[in-house]
């Protein structure tokens, strides 16, 4: 992984939080894409105030819960079109699916624990400047780190039916959708989908102790 990937990885770690938060409270009764983000913020903080000893305690609580957030609320199959780039076009629909379920899986157990890190206090939703009748848009917000530091995190959002779903999340300018693309994208040519798809479903496992 290059310089910019290892940033993108030590920025997603710890602001994982921040992309469950986004997501909420995406649905169907979504106000403007700002509104998801801020009332998200106060829902989570709320939800740690009580569990936070909980979920420290028991990863699979932890998972649950942060899987009961994501799962209706991210567009798992755009996202993981956008990742695999090229090899989706060619790609059977077996794959496709057996792709999107091991990275959405992948994501959750490698980010969850960073959720427990959450501080409301540190992020600031800063003013929308998109045009919500477009198809696809951005919330843009601060984090601000430990040391003082703040570090931009940009959400990507696209609109569906049931309202906004989150898709990408950018930090300092670096989207991880992006940066997996082009980490598996020489994982796949130097192997293959399958082999990827596999490697995903072992570190879930790992992750879970199997």
């Amino acid at each position: 992984m290059n310089s910019r990937g290892r940033l993108l990885e030590f920025y997603v770690k710890r602001l994982f939080a921040t992309l469950a938060l986004a997501l909420m409270s995406i649905g169907a009764n979504a106000q403007s894409p700002n509104d998801i983000i801020e009332e998200a913020v106060d829902e989570i903080s709320s939800q740690l105030s009580v569990r936070r000893q909980e979920l420290e305690s028991d990863p699979q609580a932890l998972y649950a819960m942060i899987d009961e957030i994501l799962l209706p609320r991210f567009d798992r199959r755009y996202a993981a079109q956008l990742v695999l780039g090229k090899h989706w076009r060619t790609a059977s629909e077996q794959q496709r699916n057996d792709f999107i379920d091991a990275f959405y899986k992948s994501l959750l157990k490698k980010y969850a624990d960073s959720l427990l890190e959450f501080d409301e206090d540190k992020v600031m939703v800063l003013p929308f400047r998109g045009d919500e009748s477009k198809s696809r848009t951005v919330v843009r917000t601060e984090v601000r780190l430990d040391d003082g530091t703040k570090v931009p995190v940009n959400y990507g959002l696209v609109k569906r039916a049931s309202g906004w779903l989150m898709f990408d999340v950018v930090v300092e300018g670096i989207s991880y959708v992006r940066n997996f693309r082009v980490e598996l994208n020489s994982e796949i040519q130097a192997s293959s989908l399958d082999a990827v798809i596999e490697r995903l479903r072992s570190d879930v496992a790992v992750a879970e102790g199997a």
